[in-house]
């Protein structure tokens, strides 16, 4: 038992740690919603939890508005316990895990935009039809497009530094 346990282990880091981690897929338990575009699971042969960085995507931070609206919504989305789906892209600055998300058979991180819960981080996009499920999110005034004059992430942080 312990000779396979290690092994699993083993084969889960290397897996994570490797340069060929963009083409990993983890299948994992959801364990808590932070905020609105990160989460942290349980996988099987890994101590502890792991956290994860929704890739493409940033919804507001707790302290602004919309902030604690979008991490209800991932909770709603991706409920503790759940299983969760991971395709991940590596390791973001914070040495999180970074990918897209699946929980049952939805794409979350897609669902977070096309609700008006997240932007679409400029930056960090490769997927190009985030940018239209935005748009319609926007036409349609949904979730934070709703509210009057809605702040990107990365400028309500820049700002917060800046004081």
């Amino acid at each position: 038992m312990r000779i396979w346990f290690t092994a699993c282990f083993s084969a889960l880091f290397f897996s994570i740690a490797s340069p060929s981690a963009a083409q990993q897929t983890l299948q994992c338990e959801v364990a808590s919603v932070h905020d609105g575009d990160s989460i942290r699971v349980r996988c099987p042969g890994a101590r502890g939890t792991q956290r994860v960085r929704m890739n493409q995507i940033d919804a507001p931070e707790l302290e602004q508005s919309f902030g604690k609206r979008a991490r209800d919504r991932l909770r709603e989305l991706c409920p503790p316990r759940s299983p969760v789906t991971i395709e991940l892209q590596g390791r973001d600055q914070y040495d999180r895990l970074l990918g897209n998300v699946r929980c049952g058979n939805r794409n979350i991180n897609e669902e977070m935009v096309a609700g008006g819960y997240a932007w679409v981080y400029d930056q960090h996009v490769k997927d190009r039809k985030l940018y239209s499920l935005q748009d319609s999110a926007r036409r349609e005034k949904k979730g934070l497009w709703a509210t009057r004059d809605p702040q990107a992430p990365w400028r309500w942080r820049y700002e917060q530094r800046q004081r």
